[in-house]
């Protein structure tokens, strides 16, 4: 019984998660790092990994309580 219900808690937090990365603009919010030059690019997603972290963070609180 626990081994299901943990495997259904995965897929519902993979579900919602692909739903959020579809529908919000994750990767090209203010604060992104991106630099291109002439022959090259580089792109650092900063701001999306702090909120990233925030989410993910708050979840894990919520859930250890």
């Amino acid at each position: 019984m626990g081994l299901g219900r943990l495997l259904i808690t995965a897929g519902v937090i993979l579900v919602v998660a692909g739903v959020l990365v579809t529908l919000l603009p994750l990767g090209r919010l203010p604060g992104d790092i991106r630099i291109e030059g002439k022959n090259s690019s580089f792109y650092f997603p900063l701001a999306t990994c702090l909120l990233v972290s925030v989410v993910i963070s708050v979840i894990m609180w919520l859930v250890k309580r």
